[in-house]
Protein backbone atom coordinates (compact mmCIF):
# COMPACT_ATOMS: atom_id res chain seq x y z
CA UNK A 1 0.00 0.00 0.00
CA UNK A 2 1.12 3.41 -0.48
CA UNK A 3 -0.04 5.97 2.17
CA UNK A 4 0.68 9.50 0.72
CA UNK A 5 0.78 12.97 2.19
CA UNK A 6 1.03 15.69 -0.89
CA UNK A 7 1.60 19.18 -1.17
CA UNK A 8 0.73 20.81 -4.79
CA UNK A 9 3.80 20.11 -6.65
CA UNK A 10 5.04 17.18 -4.87
CA UNK A 11 5.71 13.84 -7.57
CA UNK A 12 5.57 10.09 -6.53
CA UNK A 13 3.74 7.30 -8.81
CA UNK A 14 2.28 3.77 -8.53
CA UNK A 15 2.14 2.27 -12.36
CA UNK A 16 1.36 -0.78 -13.57
CA UNK A 17 1.79 -1.93 -17.04
CA UNK A 18 0.92 -4.77 -19.29
CA UNK A 19 3.31 -7.63 -20.31
CA UNK A 20 5.34 -5.95 -23.43
CA UNK A 21 4.27 -2.35 -22.34
CA UNK A 22 7.41 0.05 -23.62
CA UNK A 23 8.70 3.22 -21.92
CA UNK A 24 10.91 4.73 -24.34
CA UNK A 25 14.67 5.53 -22.99
CA UNK A 26 14.75 8.98 -22.09
CA UNK A 27 16.94 10.98 -20.31
CA UNK A 28 15.90 13.94 -17.73
CA UNK A 29 16.62 17.64 -18.68
CA UNK A 30 18.86 19.68 -16.65
CA UNK A 31 16.64 21.65 -14.82
CA UNK A 32 18.01 23.65 -11.37
CA UNK A 33 14.62 23.47 -9.20
CA UNK A 34 14.19 25.19 -5.33
CA UNK A 35 13.85 22.63 -2.75
CA UNK A 36 12.05 23.77 0.14
CA UNK A 37 11.84 21.14 2.41
CA UNK A 38 13.83 17.69 2.88
CA UNK A 39 11.30 15.08 1.11
CA UNK A 40 11.14 11.67 2.50
CA UNK A 41 10.31 8.01 1.03
CA UNK A 42 10.16 5.21 3.50
CA UNK A 43 9.74 1.44 1.97
CA UNK A 44 9.02 -0.70 4.69
CA UNK A 45 11.22 -3.80 4.30
CA UNK A 46 10.08 -5.98 7.38
CA UNK A 47 8.17 -5.29 11.15
CA UNK A 48 5.37 -2.67 11.95
CA UNK A 49 5.76 0.66 12.87
CA UNK A 50 4.00 3.90 14.16
CA UNK A 51 4.27 6.70 11.97
CA UNK A 52 2.97 9.61 13.78
CA UNK A 53 2.73 13.30 11.28
CA UNK A 54 3.23 16.92 12.43
CA UNK A 55 2.77 20.01 11.00
CA UNK A 56 5.51 22.32 10.06
CA UNK A 57 4.24 23.93 13.22
CA UNK A 58 5.25 21.49 15.41
CA UNK A 59 1.37 20.20 15.69
CA UNK A 60 0.11 16.79 15.92
CA UNK A 61 -1.87 15.58 13.26
CA UNK A 62 -1.93 11.61 13.21
CA UNK A 63 -0.74 8.93 13.48
CA UNK A 64 -0.85 5.58 11.10
CA UNK A 65 0.83 1.87 11.43
CA UNK A 66 3.00 0.67 8.78
CA UNK A 67 3.91 -2.63 7.83
CA UNK A 68 6.13 -4.70 5.54
CA UNK A 69 5.39 -3.64 1.60
CA UNK A 70 4.12 -0.31 2.77
CA UNK A 71 5.47 2.79 1.03
CA UNK A 72 4.65 6.37 2.70
CA UNK A 73 5.58 9.85 0.99
CA UNK A 74 6.18 12.60 3.39
CA UNK A 75 7.13 15.68 1.47
CA UNK A 76 6.80 18.42 4.29
CA UNK A 77 5.70 19.14 7.97
CA UNK A 78 7.29 17.13 10.84
CA UNK A 79 6.99 13.28 11.65
CA UNK A 80 8.28 10.36 14.45
CA UNK A 81 8.68 7.04 14.22
CA UNK A 82 8.12 4.13 16.96
CA UNK A 83 8.67 0.67 16.20
CA UNK A 84 6.71 -2.05 17.21
CA UNK A 85 8.36 -4.93 15.89
CA UNK A 86 12.02 -5.58 14.15
CA UNK A 87 12.11 -2.95 11.68
CA UNK A 88 13.67 -2.56 8.57
CA UNK A 89 13.34 -0.07 5.47
CA UNK A 90 14.53 1.99 3.02
CA UNK A 91 14.70 5.45 3.54
CA UNK A 92 14.96 7.86 0.48
CA UNK A 93 15.76 12.14 0.04
CA UNK A 94 17.42 13.88 -1.37
CA UNK A 95 20.68 14.72 -0.30
CA UNK A 96 23.00 16.19 0.75
CA UNK A 97 22.88 15.47 4.23
CA UNK A 98 23.39 18.53 6.53
CA UNK A 99 23.76 16.54 10.04
CA UNK A 100 22.30 18.94 12.69
CA UNK A 101 21.43 21.85 10.09
CA UNK A 102 18.94 19.15 8.24
CA UNK A 103 16.21 18.84 11.00
CA UNK A 104 15.04 20.27 14.32
CA UNK A 105 14.09 17.63 16.95
CA UNK A 106 10.81 18.51 19.04
CA UNK A 107 9.43 16.61 21.73
CA UNK A 108 6.97 14.06 20.47
CA UNK A 109 3.33 13.04 21.01
CA UNK A 110 2.83 10.61 23.91
CA UNK A 111 2.25 7.19 23.39
CA UNK A 112 -1.32 7.91 25.31
CA UNK A 113 -2.72 10.31 22.98
CA UNK A 114 -1.79 8.69 20.06
CA UNK A 115 -4.96 8.82 17.69
CA UNK A 116 -4.69 5.94 14.80
CA UNK A 117 -5.92 6.42 11.23
CA UNK A 118 -6.23 4.09 8.98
Amino acid sequence: MIKQFFHKNDQIAFMSHPKDTVIKAHVHNVIERKVSYTQEVLIIKKGKLRLDLYSQDKEYIESTILEQGDIVFLPYGGHGLKCLDDVSMIEVKQGPYLGDKDKVRFTEIEDEKVVIND
